[in-house]
């Protein structure tokens, strides 16, 4: 039936049809849908358009309504219109062409401004018309709204499943559902077994990249899904690995909302983020089988987080790592607060550099790493000293219990490779010999599977001899020594039995953080925060560069030099201010040579032929040329190393003798004015 909107202008341009279906699943079911839209030709051939005047657009099966960036169909019928091509543009219903108002009320614009009709089965409508412009403008905001409400149902109906933790998600490899749908562990032995392996492996090694480690050592592979659902063994990543570990399910749990899908612009395709576990929106407790108790998990994702050295972020203390510096990781700068770093070149050290590296200020702190770990190391082992710990009994119960769990999972192994190739020889056994093509096939299988049989045997045979070599008893010696952990522990610390790392693990087990800042050139005051919330505070003494840098050097000097002048020895006068508590700037005690230094300098001598300095006749030396020079011994020494002024030792007294001449201070003079490239003195023959 003809429209009387339809005049001769609309008919001398295209009709244009424009077929969508939201989904590919639609495209292949809802069939009858899609013969009404291409039905949609006979009505434009009824309302006067010419066979050869009508276009589809049907590009856009399978892709959603809801916006216009990915349909490059309704972007080509924006672009017919534009160029006033198009005189009407049919649609089954306006939900067809757009179901949001922002891509549907431009396009009525365009429509009115160019004289293009829209129809759909119900009608003709003018978009340049103020009746057509609202009758279409309902239709979209309709069509907006019913999309809205669709999505809300649905969403409702999904979100109410999952409260009850019912809804099917997809499981992790080790979880199966059913034939009623209930969710029970997978059945095969192996893969339980591999899987409680990552578990108790983790708890014991604290560490996921340990745990990877040591599943390459023992040549374990774990179970994983292929595309299609299916269980298969795969040599072992740190993602597998941490798959696991980070999964809920493996606690029994039931979970929805993990992740948020976000834009990062408005054209661009949402990309799935992670949430923190307490924005997880639907949490149902003990609706699978437990792999580990929701406890143990919320365990693991603490050690997790702890494990990752987030430094720019100064919230977690990170794995214990190789290296000299016992506090890494769990040092702060007293004076801004930011975590410390360690710097190795030039001695170990702990580095505040984090206002350096943002705002280019100079560093906060840079304190020699030996004081501030010792003095840790000693109030752990202060916090030690009530406890009476069998330490080494259970390491070796949890070391056995682990390598247990190991050659099961090998012994697991062994069996299922067995079986595979006993399989690839039953299904080489059948095929017809006259087949050489798939003959041939089957013998590769069959010789690939037996030679992953035997390299697992091997290391299973390896690993059945190692593990018989770990003591499983204590004997009285040892059972004795860690009885008394608080006490003995001192001796095991400084001795061959403890690596780095367990020391590390060992001083993370009390102390959270340690937080530091120097008080004074020569003392830190250091704050150790211990697990539970205590707090410690001491004062450490580091080693300075000087005299004038310690806290007492006035006091210290007048000490030394009224007992030097009462005539008492550089030693005992060492040892006596060591016990009153003083110390020279690089050690935590009094040295000799330290009271001789001061004593020197006053003039103070102990003997009457110090006051003579050492001439020799004809000679000078070093320090007597410099004086001469007007230099300081060290540009001598230096030149005399490189090679500039060529002089040897006297063998009678091991010194630099230059001749006692004129001539010798002139090459000097000349040297140092650049006039000379170098110089030689012969100790006979002069210069």
């Amino acid at each position: 039936m003809k429209s009387e909107l339809i005049d001769d202008r609309h008919l001398a341009r295209r009709a244009v049809i424009y077929i969508r279906q939201s989904t590919p699943h639609q495209v292949l079911t809802n069939q009858e849908s899609l013969r009404l839209q291409y039905d949609l030709r006979r009505r434009a051939l009824d309302l006067g358009w010419r066979e050869e005047d009508v276009e589809v657009i049907d590009s856009d099966l399978g892709l959603s309504g809801a916006a216009a960036t990915h349909r490059e169909g309704f972007k080509d019928l924006i672009a017919r219109v534009t160029l006033g091509q198009v005189g009407i543009v049919l649609s089954s219903e306006v939900t067809r062409l757009s179901r949001n108002c922002t891509d549907w009320y431009p396009l009525l614009d365009l429509c009115g401004y160019r004289q293009c009709l829209i129809g759909d089965r119900e009608g003709v409508y003018d978009p340049g018309s103020a009746n057509g412009r609202l009758l279409l403008g309902l239709k979209g905001t309709i069509s907006e709204m019913e999309l809205r409400t669709i999505r809300t149902r649905l969403t409702a109906g999904l979100l109410n499943k999952a409260e009850r933790g019912e809804l099917g998600l997809v499981l992790p490899v080790g979880l199966v559902r059913d034939a009623a749908g209930i969710v029970v562990k997978d059945p095969d032995c192996e893969v339980q077994s591999r899987l409680e392996l990552i578990f108790v492996t983790f708890l014991r090694v604290r560490s996921a990249n340990k745990v990877l480690r040591s599943l390459n050592e023992s040549g374990l592979t774990l179970p994983r899904r292929d595309r299609l659902g299916r269980t298969v063994w795969r040599a072992p990543t740190i993602a597998s690995v941490l798959s696991v570990l980070k999964n809920p399910a493996y606690a029994g749990t039931f979970v929805y909302g993990r992740t948020r899908s976000i834009r990062d612009a408005a054209t661009a395709p949402p990309r799935p983020k992670k949430l923190p576990r307490e924005q997880w929106r639907i949490v149902v407790r003990d609706k699978y089988p437990a792999y580990v108790s929701w406890e143990t998990f919320e365990k693991i994702q603490a050690m997790l987080r702890d494990n990752h050295a987030e430094y720019d972020r100064n919230k977690t203390r990170g794995v214990p790592r190789d290296g000299e510096a016992l506090l890494h990781g769990i040092v702060y700068c007293g004076a801004c607060g930011h975590k410390m770093v360690v710097q190795y070149k030039g001695g170990t050290r702990y580095l505040c550099n984090y206002l350096r590296q943002q705002h280019g200020t100079p560093v906060c702190q840079c304190i020699p790493a030996g004081s501030i770990d010792a003095a840790a190391v000693a109030a752990f082992f202060k916090a030690l000293a009530p406890a009476e710990l069998d330490a080494y009994a259970r390491a070796v119960a949890t070391r056995r219990e682990v390598d247990d769990a190991m050659l099961r999972a090998q012994v697991q192994q062994v069996e299922r490779l067995r079986y595979r190739a006993a399989l690839a020889e039953r299904q080489y056994d059948q095929v017809d010999p006259d087949n050489r093509l798939v003959a041939a096939e089957l013998e590769r299988r069959w010789e690939e599977a037996l030679r992953d049989v035997r390299q697992a045997e091997a290391a299973l045979a390896t690993a059945r001899a190692e593990v018989g070599e770990v003591p499983v008893t204590v004997d009285d010696a040892l059972r004795a020594a860690f009885t008394d952990a608080g006490r003995r522990l001192p001796e095991l610390w400084h001795g061959s039995t403890l690596t780095r790392a367990r020391k590390k693990a060992l001083l993370r087990c009390l102390i959270d953080k340690v937080v530091i800042h120097r008080s004074a050139p020569d003392t830190i005051r250091m704050r150790l925060v211990w697990r539970g919330g205590d707090a410690s505070a001491l004062n450490v003494p580091v080693p300075v560069g000087s005299l004038a840098a310690l806290s007492r050097h006035e006091e210290l000097e007048a000490r030394i030099l009224e007992l030097a002048r009462a005539g008492h020895s550089d030693e005992a006068i060492a040892a006596e201010l060591t016990a009153a508590g003083y110390r020279s700037p690089m050690c935590m005690r009094v040295l000799p040579s330290t009271v001789r230094i001061i004593r020197l300098r006053h003039g103070i001598l102990l003997k009457r032929s110090q006051s003579h300095p050492r001439r020799l006749p004809g000679r000078l030396t070093i320090p007597q040329l410099a004086a001469q020079l007007g230099v300081s011994a060290h540009w001598i020494y230096d030149r005399v190393h490189n090679g500039t002024i060529a002089i040897t030792r006297d063998e009678r007294t091991g010194l630099y003798l230059f001749p006692d001449a004129p001539g010798t201070l002139d090459g000097l003079q000349k040297l140092r004015a650049g006039e000379l490239d170098r110089i030689a003195f012969d100790t006979e023959m002069g210069s």
